[in-house]
């Protein structure tokens, strides 16, 4: 428990520090982290990360992630095409390898350079739109304060199981009390700067952030199950990898700027 708060605290922090310097800084560190959730990804799948489909799962995720709108007199390809232009050379390679190189492998490649370079995409347009730290911000306190609430409320009520064939730990009254402390961040949030964000807007997020952000760390601990493993990685002592930490950032982001629940 004492290296897993140390380990909390000290990246937290540093991680705070990148989120509030902005630009190139949280760029960087949200690029790092989408190579390193890409390696994870392979090794809980059973893919080497040297073979050349892996060296495409990492250029694509790292190009969907770089914020290349922001390089001058870069005119960067769209989403669209990056996602057909991946999914083409994938199937090349099965031909070119005579079926060595199988569609269960491009299917789980492509799975990656979705999942990880869009959730990781998001959090850098976030963080470089209007109002950047304000959302940015907002969005994680209302993530981290929802998983507080949901394993400090289930384990003093928590009773009637959630989803025990997935997550046998997690609670309904749990699952609850994570709602209502991700309503209750992003109200603060909007008595800080009301003319950004009305209560009930304030209100509706916190509820769609809680849900969603849950929903993230269901779908990662479903295919750790799947896959027969506890942590996608050990890069975060007793916290696992980068995949564990991140499984509800990736589909909370995204979410709400496809969404235009916040401004892009």
């Amino acid at each position: 428990m004492k290296q897993r708060i140390v380990t909390g605290v000290v990246a937290g922090a540093a991680f705070i520090f990148l989120l509030t310097l902005g630009g190139f800084y949280f760029a960087a560190l949200i690029v790092l982290l989408t190579a390193v959730g890409m390696f994870e990804f392979n090794r809980m799948n059973g893919m080497s990360s040297a073979k050349l489909t892996a060296v495409l799962g990492y250029a694509f995720a790292l190009y969907i992630a770089f914020p290349w709108g922001e390089v001058p007199g870069w005119s960067a390809m769209s989403y669209e095409t990056t996602v057909w232009l991946a999914l083409f050379l994938l199937f090349a390679a099965t031909v070119l390898s005579k079926n060595k190189v199988t569609l269960d492998h491009i299917s789980l490649h492509m799975l990656g350079i979705v999942y990880i370079g869009t959730g990781f995409h998001y959090m850098i347009s976030t963080r470089l739109g209007d109002n950047g730290l304000f959302w940015t911000l907002m969005l994680f306190v209302c993530i981290w304060l929802s998983d507080s609430g949901a394993y400090f409320t289930g384990r003093a009520i928590g009773k009637t199981p959630l989803w025990p064939t997935i997550s046998p730990k997690k609670t309904v009254e749990g699952a609850l009390g994570g709602v209502a402390a991700a309503v209750a961040a992003a109200l603060c949030f909007s008595l800080y700067a009301p003319d950004l964000l009305g209560w009930g807007r304030a209100v509706g997020l916190g509820i769609v952030i809680a849900v969603v952000g849950q929903m993230g760390d269901l779908i990662q601990s479903a295919y750790k199950r799947i896959r027969g493993i506890k942590d996608s990685g050990s890069i975060l002592p007793g916290h696992g990898g980068v995949l564990d930490r991140c499984d509800s950032w990736l589909i909370v982001f995204p979410f709400v700027q496809l969404l235009s629940l916040i401004p892009q």
